[in-house]
């Protein structure tokens, strides 16, 4: 019978040093920020509320669409407003973790669109908003997020307008 022999390995010893787990988030208070940060703040909070109430506006158009390339409006509508919700959340996480703060959302009803093309310009519309955010947005990740939010609408768009 042969003897086992135990090997005793040593860690070596870390050179971070780790803050205590007592500490807490450094909260800044909204009075805090610079004016600049309040107004990105806002504009975040809006497009945040745009693109949720755009989920549930295009949700309508879809169950309302008929007649030719109807089809392929349904579909394309479909896509855009599954991705949209959690667009929203990754673009409202993310800045409030960035930041450490909670943002507002204003109370806003969603709009009513006047069928596709309706749609179309309402999503060129938002593509402009988030541009107008990206201008302003001192976040990189923020930036690379609402770039993904600009893909969904492109190729909502590409689908409305091409493919229908």
């Amino acid at each position: 019978m042969e003897s086992q022999r135990s090997l005793i390995i040593k860690k070596p010893k870390s050179k971070i040093s780790r803050p205590s787990t007592n500490q807490q988030p450094v909260k800044e208070s909204v009075m805090e920020r610079s004016p600049e940060m309040q107004k990105v703040d806002a504009m975040t909070a809006d497009l945040v509320v745009e693109v949720m109430n755009a989920a549930t506006s295009l949700h309508k158009l879809h169950l309302q669409v008929t007649g030719d390339g109807s089809y392929a409006q349904h579909k394309a509508l479909n896509e855009i407003y599954d991705a949209l919700p959690e667009q929203a959340d990754v673009i409202a996480e993310g800045y409030q973790g960035a930041c450490e703060l909670i943002l507002n959302y204003p109370e806003k009803a969603p709009v009513t669109l006047s069928g596709v093309e309706g749609a179309i310009q309402y999503l060129r519309e938002m593509k402009m908003q988030i541009d107008e955010l990206q201008a302003v947005m001192p976040h990189s990740e923020i930036v690379n997020n609402l770039d993904l939010i600009k893909d969904v609408v492109n190729s909502a768009k590409y689908k409305l307008i091409f493919l229908s």
